[in-house]
This record gives structure tokens, sequence and C-alpha cells, in this order.
């Protein structure tokens, strides 16, 4: 089935509001669905190519459809469109039931997850890029936020065909997002510095999410704590708990109220997604023929995926893959920054490239991860206080101290103070040295027995400076380094990733 469009966009929908857009997430990125359907459902209900709605992204699909290095690339997109695959817009009602909220930047491709999947077909590898992420776009369209890349080349081709005297809206509207999609694969690739490696695409909105869950009897998630944001209208107690439908909408979108803002939100999609995977290769859904229907038939409404894409080969391809195997990861970044009034995401290309290189290099087993845990972290449960006033910075401190190796308990807020303080329980000398490690080794540190043992609480205050970079990258007080002037290039200093989600467990997220 043939790509159709849907209805154009409203003239109030123009490319300022797009890029100015800080709205709504994509649901999840249920094209995870096509994978595990593929690799173990779809043989036997009929042939999973018939009924699809896909596009032509790809100049050359034959060459895309066997990539000549064996490897499978995968770019795995999420917007936030109010219609189904075919461009029917969903009825008011589902709408208002899922919190979709007023269409005001649909067309930003909001999730972006590159799948790497070697000759093997033994694992795969994951690599999300966060949608603030501030790169080139291709097109000659300069530095903007990589979701806008897709937008950017849409409006420009839309506005061209009418200008060119195209009538038919609706054909207008297919061709540019033919043209939107091929400029964010474009970017990716230039971003990555591999041009021509993405040969496979899938596209997924807010269509049939809520069929999707229900079908498979809902997905297994962890909370660190309760969460109640209205916005997303997420309402879901801490712990364990399987979601589906609404909830699970709420539990993906959330970007509000989260201490790392877009980065907890995409590990909550990266959480999602590895038990989505997990319930779907499951015996439960797989002995069930009447789940396996349902699924599919949810999933045809709401993904598009390129042609020349023969899934019944890809199924053969894929059979050996299992849930432990499916790893995810995320870009290394550089911190939080305001240009031109836009919140926006600082990254270096180059740490880029070299990072989804590594990843991405092929084997039977993945390149050992560049960020260095601390033997004995793991022991050790920070509570993190923030008292900074910033924005950003105890969440990147958080995910770089998950990234070290630590059991981080939920972050709480204090009002501002100056200094920044390590309290520890006296019998905890090694539990503060650690912390201490990852600091920096120059914070203040105070004894306190009200400390539980095995705990050391961190006060963070306005002299922590996250671009002064101690061992290995961490931040460290500003007393003990100063900050790099604000005209200083970016350096290496990233905040670390914590360590990779996999879809042979259940992990907590923020």
């Amino acid at each position: 089935m043939t790509e159709q469009a849907a209805p154009p966009i409203p003239a109030r929908h123009g490319v300022a509001v797009f890029a100015r857009r800080g709205g709504k997430v994509v649901v999840s990125l249920l094209s995870v669905a096509i994978l595990a359907l593929t690799w173990y459902g779809w043989n036997y209900i009929g042939d999973p190519n018939t009924g699809l709605t896909t596009t032509n992204v790809f100049a050359d699909t034959e060459a895309h459809a066997k990539p000549l290095d064996g490897a499978v690339d995968i770019l795995l997109v999420g917007q936030d469109s109010r219609t189904d695959a075919q461009g029917n817009p969903l009825p008011r009602e589902v709408l208002d039931m899922l919190h979709a909220g007023v269409s005001d930047g649909e067309l930003n491709t909001d999730t972006m997850i590159l799948v790497h999947i070697p000759q093997n077909g033994k694992h795969a590898i994951a690599v999300s890029f966060p949608r603030d992420s501030w790169v080139e776009l291709t097109g000659g369209f300069g530095k903007h936020k990589l979701n806008s890349a897709f937008v950017y080349a849409y409006t420009d081709t839309y506005r061209a065909l009418q200008r060119q005297g195209m009538t038919d809206l609706r054909q207008a509207d297919a061709q540019a997002k033919v043209a939107g999609r091929k400029n964010l694969i474009a970017t990716l690739e230039k971003f990555i510095g591999k041009p021509g490696m993405i040969d496979r695409y899938a596209e997924v909105n807010l269509a049939s999410f809520y069929e999707i869950t229900k079908s498979i009897g809902g997905v297994e998630v962890c909370l660190k704590g309760p969460v109640k944001e209205a916005k997303s209208g997420v309402d879901l107690p801490g712990g364990r708990q399987t979601i589906e439908g609404v909830q699970a909408l709420a539990f993906v979108r959330q970007r509000y109220g989260l201490p790392n803002y877009d980065l907890d939100r995409i590990a909550r999609q990266q959480a999602f997604l590895s038990g989505l995977a997990r319930k779907v290769i499951s015996t439960d859904v797989l002995t069930s023929p009447g789940k396996i229907a349902d699924l599919v038939s949810a999933v045809k409404k709401s993904v598009v995926v390129s042609q020349g894409w023969d899934l019944t080969e890809f199924a053969e391809q894929m059979r050996g893959l299992t849930g432990g195997n499916i790893e995810f990861h995320t870009i290394p970044t550089l911190g939080n920054a305001t240009i031109g009034g836009a919140d926006v995401l600082r990254v270096d290309p180059a740490q880029v490239a070299a990072e989804v290189t590594r990843l991405t290099s092929d084997g039977d087993t993945p390149a050992a991860p560049t960020s260095t845990q601390l033997a004995g972290a793991k022991a050790v449960t920070v509570e993190l206080f923030d008292g900074t006033g910033s924005p950003s910075l105890a969440g990147q401190t958080h995910t770089m101290l998950q990234g070290k190796g630590f059991t981080l308990a939920p972050d709480q807020r204090l009002s501002t103070r100056t200094t920044t303080v390590v309290r520890y329980n006296p019998a905890d000398e090694a539990a503060l040295g650690l912390v201490k490690q990852a600091l920096g080794g120059s914070v203040q540190a105070e004894p306190d027995r009200d400390v539980t043992a095995g705990h050391v609480r961190v006060l963070l205050g306005k002299d922590f400076r996250n671009s002064a970079a101690g061992p290995g990258g961490a931040p460290t007080s500003s007393a003990a380094k100063p900050a790099a002037p604000p005209t200083a290039p970016p350096t290496a200093a990233t905040t670390p990733a914590a360590p990779p989600i996999t879809a042979g467990d259940v992990p907590c997220v923020n």
C-alpha cells in the first residue's frame, strides 16, 4: 500500500511555530513492534508485507533492500501526528482520551532512534538522538534542533509545490512528507559521519497506541517513585507495574516535571520499548493467535515503512535475536544552552560520530562501553538534593553518577544554597571516597549519623559547576577548578550515559 497523505496543515503552522515548539513527543516507538512481529509472529498469520503503508525515502529501493555490508540500519521515527498511517484524522474523543491536546507542531520528529543489527543477527543496538540536539541540518536550512529537520524540508517542499500550481493538497502533503523524511535521514547521516548508512525507515504516530498496548495485555515498567503530571496525564505509583492504553501513552510522553527533562523521557521510552519487545516475543503473546492478529492490525494503522523492505526476509534474518540482546543507548551530550531564545542540547558531532561508530561496530558482542564505572559504586545509594537554582545541573549530575555505577534515590529540591556539601555516615568512609572521586575530589564533606548506612547525601549548591571537569569528565565544585570562560569552545566533558537499558530486564527510571 502506498502512502496516502493527511489533510494539509493550517497556515498558522509555519516553520517558526514548529521550530519554537517544545511540545509533545510521539507516543512511544511502536515501530519496535514491526521488528518483533516480523521476527516471531507474522509468519503464522500471513504475508507481513501486505497492507502496510510505505514511503519512497530511498532513491534506489533495490540497493536498500539488501545492504551491501550485510548489516541492517533502521531509523525509527516518532511523530505527534493526529492521523493514522493512512492519513485519516483521529476522532476528537480519542485525542481527548489520550491527552493529545492542541495540534501545534505535529510534524516535529520528537523521537529518533537508530537501530543497528549486524549481519549475524544475534544482537541489536538502539541509539537514541535527543530532539533538542543542536546540529547542522542538510538542505541548506542551517543550524537548528534535530527534530526540525523533517519540518523545514516538509514546509519548503509543500510551499514550492503550491507555487508550481499543484492543487491536489493531499498529493502535495504526501510529497512534502517524503522530502521531510529524506532530509531527516540525510541530517542524521551527516551528524554521525556515515553517509548512506541508514537503509530502513519506520515511522509511527499517535494512532492505535491505545489498541496496541491493550492488544498484548500491557507492558511492564518500573518507576523510581510515584508520578502525577497534568500535561501528559500521567498518574502512576512507584515500583514495578504493568501499564497499557492511556497511562502507557502518558508514561512515554511526559517531559515536564522530570529531573532530566527530555533525557529522562528518552530513558522512559527506552524502558518501555524494552518491555514492549520483551512482551511481544513472550510465549504469552506468541501462543495467542488472537493477540498477534490484534497487534498486527493496530500496527498497520499507525506505522509507515520504507519501500523495498522485505519483512518476510527480515524475519528470517532476525529469528535468532532474543530480548536480552537488544540494548539501548543515548548519544553523548554536552549540557543545555540557550541559542537564539531556544533551549537546546549541545553536542559534539565528532564525539557523537565516534560513539556511534563504536556501538555499531560489527561482531558477536557489542564493544565495551567507554564510560568507566567505579568499583563498589553499585553498593552506594546517592541521595541528590538540588540547591543550585539551575534547571538542568542536578539532572546532568544524576545521570553522571548513574553512569559511574551508583544507585540513585529520587532527586529532591532544596532552597538555593551557596555551597556544595557531601554528608555521609561516619562508618562509610569508603562510600564517601567513591562519591568524592566521581564529583572531582575537592567537595566539602561532613559526617552525619542521620545518614543511612550505605547512603551518601549530596547537597548541590550554586558553587557546583558542570562545565568544569574533574577526573574522568565528572562535574566538580567551582572552588576546586574555575569554570571555563563563556567564549571557550565546548570540551569533551560530556555527561556519561547511564548503563544501557536492555530488553532482558525491567529497569527502574525517573
